[in-house]
């Protein structure tokens, strides 16, 4: 007899975004003719930059030609493409292997498949709050789970865990909070996962946001992070790829964990999405190249550019209303504390009655998170300027 995987019982009752979604289609259809401000999810508006769009043409060309017609292509994906991921690395110092780089259809779905390589016993520790795909996919997986708290007092930093863990996710610049980890918080991470012989999954989503060059961008710019860490980025979010999907993965070699040799860890990886995963696009790949390509990456700094300008645009907005706002300066996120202690939920409802908008709650991303409120600076200029205009008018704090 067939039976249900009972973990996903386990999960909040809603996923968050749904939630969202449901609360103000409700609101829409209550209050027929009001114009809704969307700050809430993280997806890119701008349209893609005319060398990417050149990109993708020519990759729809080549298939357009049996001379140059290509179908299943290598599960690690394109050796064009990650020969110029190795050389995006080694700008920073950091030399990989073309072996070691694992192209797909975005870091979500790494993010959520590859604690699947590790043992179903191995103990998980997140960052609370933290974006859910890390949670939920280690509930669904069974796999017992711990919290970081990224306080306030801390910059929405965790710190390590206190006890032996054997997986820690850690993003950073991290959504939602927008906070971004130093050096030396990294060092720590680092040193505690060598010591307890346990992995670093570090998502560097938002990486090319980070502005500031004293910050890392990746956690392969620690001293001995090669030893411990698997990290994973993505396109979607510097190159508007959220509709195209294209992102990659980065398993080192020299990873051991207990029990293993020297490569193992790459070749579960590998051995993974051989089974699982037929590799990226051909078409959208050849979009990756051109992002990667001198010309792309000028484009795509504007458009980083253009985002930001948002951000300071929404937190210099909510800062002359008084509100407590963290967050815009490496990345997209603006996190503001919500007044008076309003719950995150109230204050959702709060801001979508009274100003139109549409924000994240902070308790959806974890119980560290009540209290708080995300806004996202992706979206028009001119939106985000009637939004940050709307709760300045109307917001009744």
């Amino acid at each position: 007899m067939a039976t249900i995987n009972a973990n996903y019982d386990k999960l909040q009752s809603s996923y968050l975004f749904s939630e969202i979604a449901k609360r103000t289609k409700a609101f829409m259809e209550e209050n027929p003719g009001v114009q809704i401000l969307r700050l809430g999810i993280g997806n890119t508006t701008e349209a893609l930059t005319a060398t990417v769009i050149e990109g993708l043409i020519k990759g729809v060309k080549k298939l357009a030609d049996t001379k140059t017609y290509t179908g299943y292509g290598d599960e690690q994906g394109d050796i064009r493409l990650r020969k110029e991921l190795v050389t995006f690395y080694k700008k920073r110092g950091i030399f990989l292997d073309t072996q070691e780089i694992f192209v797909s259809d975005g870091a979500k779905s790494d993010s959520a498949n590859i604690s699947s390589i590790f043992g179903t016993e191995s103990i998980v520790a997140v960052a609370d709050p933290v974006y859910p795909v890390y949670l939920d996919s280690n509930v669904i997986s069974g796999k017992k789970v711990v919290y970081m708290e990224c306080s306030e007092d801390e910059g929405f930093i965790p710190n390590p865990p206190k006890g032996k863990v054997d997986l820690i996710f850690i993003c950073s610049p991290n959504n939602p909070t927008g906070a971004v980890a130093t050096k030396r918080k990294l060092r720590v991470f680092v040193e505690y996962a060598l010591k307890n012989k346990a992995v670093i999954v570090f998502d560097a989503a938002y990486s090319e946001y980070i502005s500031d060059k004293s910050l890392p961008k990746s956690i392969y710019e620690i001293k001995g992070a090669k030893g411990c860490a698997i990290e994973i980025n993505s396109f979607s979010k510097w190159a508007g790829f959220t509709g195209v999907r294209l992102g990659w993965t980065v398993v080192p070699i020299e990873l051991i964990v207990e029990g293993t040799e020297r490569g193992k860890v790459n070749s579960l990886w590998n051995r993974r999405q051989a089974t699982m995963f037929n590799g990226a696009s051909n078409i959208v790949q050849e979009g990756g190249l051109a992002v990667l390509s001198a010309k792309g990456r000028k484009e795509c700094n504007k458009l980083i550019n253009y985002y930001m300008n948002n951000a300071k645009i929404i937190k210099k907005g909510l800062g002359k209303l008084g509100l407590k706002v963290f967050g815009g300066e490496n990345a997209p996120y603006i996190w503001l504390k919500t007044p008076r202690e309003v719950s995150s939920w109230d204050f959702f409802d709060k801001l979508l009655e009274e100003a139109y908008v549409v924000g994240t709650p902070g308790s959806g991303f974890g119980r560290a998170g009540e209290g708080y409120f995300r806004l996202s600076a992706f979206g028009h200029k001119e939106d985000i300027e009637r939004a940050v205009k709307s709760i300045q008018n109307n917001l009744k704090l």
